[in-house]
C-alpha cells in the first residue's frame, strides 16, 4: 500500500528548502534564495509555513544595519523529511 506524502513537504520549493537544510547546519535567507532560485516574497512565505509547522527555526537579527535571517532544521523537521522519503520509497517498492 502506498503511504501518503506529506502535503507540506510535497511543494517543490518547500522540499528544496528542507533538502538544503538537511545538508547544512544553518542557512541564511540569501543563500536559500540563491540555491532555490525563488523570489524573496515566495521564499519568505514558504519559510513561514515550515516554521509554523515546527520543521524549521528562523532566527532574525541584524549585522550592522542589515537584516539577517538564519534557518535551521528542527528535530521534527528532520523526522518529517525521513518519513517523507520513506513514503516516497513506497511508490517505487513495487517496481
Amino acid at each position: 500500500m502506498l503511504k501518503e506524502l506529506n502535503p507540506l513537504l510535497h511543494s517543490q520549493l518547500r522540499l528544496g528548502i528542507m533538502s538544503i537544510l538537511l545538508s547544512v547546519e544553518e542557512a541564511d535567507f540569501v543563500y536559500l534564495k540563491e540555491k532555490t532560485q525563488s523570489t524573496a516574497g515566495n521564499l519568505s512565505i514558504q519559510l513561514d509555513k515550515l516554521s509554523e509547522a515546527g520543521y524549521i527555526e528562523v532566527e532574525k537579527s541584524f549585522v550592522g544595519k542589515r537584516p539577517r535571517t538564519l534557518c535551521r532544521l528542527t528535530s521534527d523537521g528532520r523526522k518529517a523529511m525521513e518519513e517523507y522519503v520513506d513514503a516516497l520509497k513506497s511508490y517505487f517498492s513495487g517496481l
